[in-house]
């Protein structure tokens, strides 16, 4: 089974992933203490269970190794995104610390008291992660300091990339998978978690002084910043948002397929992530496509109804 490459962006953002992996050299793994790296991996849970309850939920159907390094990886990923969007420092600074954290998670033995780092390392190490997935990781998140807005989708996905897809390809380590021929997948399933993440955000974006829906589509539905800033939900935002929708529908279908290409023990997973942040999109549909007075989401008593569906798909695949 192998996915067709049709987009222009597909195609630069696959060449990335394939890169990030035949580059990589495996390291030795981590060696501390057994009590102090379990302490490090309930941390991560506690961070994990805090921030987001989908990915809390999704990952507690993975078997115990699994599960926790997962969670490792969701801890790694919120710290990264702290440095640059919870802290009032100065642009320089915050990159300082962003390469700081970079040197620290990429040490083969950080410090017993810098826990996410200990548990990361682990967890890297004993799933045999490319690096440089964590590096791109690491330079996407690093592009808010810089680039406040996106004329095009292709640049939107190259973003999404950054911040969405590589952690979808270092958790494709977690899991195990078939090969290179589950790359494709993993990188449009990411780039549909991401744009998602947008549509629901857009109001918290731009109070932190961010635009991430591409400029070039407002402008085809005759929208502005202007209509951004005043929250104005028309036709033209509607009919804006129902096109979105539905090309971030079509890249959930398109991605779906390649479930079935991952270790069996995490199918289930990885279906549930992608169905409960699908969900999303219908929250958002529900309430007009207001996503400038609420915030979409799916409740716990909402996901939770939904898994018996989701395990009965993800196991036909």
């Amino acid at each position: 089974m192998t996915l067709q490459v049709q987009a222009s962006w597909e195609a630069v953002l696959l060449d990335w992933a394939r890169a990030a992996m035949e580059a990589h050299v495996p390291v030795e793994k981590s060696h501390a203490e057994s009590h102090t790296l379990a302490a490090a991996y309930r941390y991560c849970e506690a961070v994990t269970r805090e921030h987001s309850k989908t990915f809390y939920v999704a990952s507690a159907l993975l078997p115990y190794a699994q599960r926790r390094a997962a969670r490792a990886l969701y801890a790694f990923c919120r710290v990264t995104d702290n440095i640059i969007d919870k802290s009032d420092d100065a642009p320089d600074v915050r990159r300082a610390n962003l390469e700081a954290w970079r040197a620290l998670t990429t040490s083969h033995h950080p410090p017993a008291d810098e826990l996410v780092a200990l548990a990361w390392t682990d967890a890297r190490t004993r799933c045999n992660i490319p690096s440089g997935y964590a590096d791109q990781l690491i330079d996407g998140v690093a592009r808010d300091l810089e680039q406040k807005r996106y004329q095009t989708f292709d640049d939107l996905a190259a973003y999404s990339y950054g911040v969405a897809s590589t952690v979808g390809l270092m958790a494709m380590h977690i899991i195990g998978f078939s090969g290179a021929d589950a790359l494709p997948y993993a990188v449009k399933l990411g780039v549909a978690l991401q744009i998602t993440n947008i549509l629901r955000d857009v109001k918290e974006d731009w109070d932190a002084g961010r635009l991430y829906l591409p400029l070039e589509e407002l402008a085809v539905f005759g929208l502005s910043e202007a209509d951004i800033d005043a929250g104005r939900v028309d036709a033209r935002w509607r009919d804006f948002m129902r096109f979105q929708i539905a090309r971030v529908r079509r890249l959930y279908d398109e991605a779906y397929p390649g479930i079935a290409l991952l270790h069996p023990r995490g199918r289930f997973a990885i279906a549930a992530a992608a169905d409960l942040y699908r969900a999303i999109l219908c929250d958002i549909e529900a309430h007009d496509y207001d996503v400038f007075s609420r915030r979409a989401h799916v409740g716990t008593a909402g996901k939770i109804a939904m898994l018996p569906g989701i395990y009965y798909r993800s196991q036909r695949l």
